[in-house]
């Protein structure tokens, strides 16, 4: 026969048992939450980190594109950023101007047209590079293209960057710009005028990859060149008052 004390044990050990299991189903319960909150948010907000945008997007980046496509012509309204039917419609006008597949799906080919980043990882020193050479990119498409369609000052943008890729320019977008005669708004002092946003918008465009130019590293205005060697270039594309070659 068991004693007094073994049944207190005995009902002390059950009590610590039912305690735990208590504290282990709360935890469960937590994860469970914990889960589907992260699920939505990420699916939601985190649309950056995906490998494609496509109808039913949502979040920044889409919101981004958006309003890319909203400056360009090709949407309509405001950008909420949700990928809907209408935003699908805008993506595919996009993709058959510029030669892509006209699916509406926004993967790496489109989103590098349109000068989109799907990844979210920067770091600080490439942010603060990137800063100065958005002023310096904005004040040239000021000086050389205030006045052209929205493509055209992109595209003088994405000269000065192809020109820092090649090996034959200077490494940097300072190095490019202030060569000695690469551009008049450089000799004329056009350079120091105060950018409107149109400038800044086409030097983001350019800064992250939309070339409409496709790795063009000279431009001029035919009605206004001189130079026997520019004008002796073939010329690739005419965008605006620009030819590009």
């Amino acid at each position: 026969m068991k004693s007094k004390n073994s049944f207190i044990a005995t009902d002390a050990y059950a009590e610590k048992r039912q305690i735990a299991f208590r504290v282990l189903l709360c935890l469960v319960c937590a994860f469970v939450v914990f889960s589907i909150v992260s699920s939505a948010f990420f699916s939601d907000s985190a649309i950056a980190d995906a490998a494609v945008l496509k109808q039913g997007s949502r979040g920044d980046t889409v919101k981004t594109m958006q309003q890319k496509l909203i400056r360009w012509g090709y949407l309509k309204g405001t950008a909420d950023g949700i990928f809907g039917a209408k935003t699908k419609s805008a993506v595919i006008s996009f993709q058959k101007k510029n030669g892509l597949t006209a699916d509406g799906i926004v993967g790496k080919a489109t989103a590098q047209a349109m000068g989109l980043k799907l990844t979210s990882s920067t770091s600080s020193s490439s942010s603060s590079s990137s800063s100065t050479d958005l002023n310096l990119l904005a004040r040239v498409v000021y000086g050389e293209a205030r006045g052209e369609p929205y493509t055209g000052q992109v595209a003088v943008a994405a000269v000065v960057l192809n020109r820092v890729k090649s090996s034959s320019f200077p490494n940097t977008v300072a190095g490019v710009v202030y060569q000695s005669g690469a551009f008049d708004c450089v000799a004329d002092g056009q350079i120091n005028l105060t950018p409107n946003q149109s400038a800044y918008n086409a030097a983001r465009d350019a800064l992250n990859g939309w070339d409409p130019t496709y790795n063009c590293l000279f431009y001029y205005n035919p009605r206004t060149a001189t130079s026997k060697w520019m004008l002796s270039r073939p010329v690739k594309l005419t965008i605006g008052n620009h030819a590009f070659c």
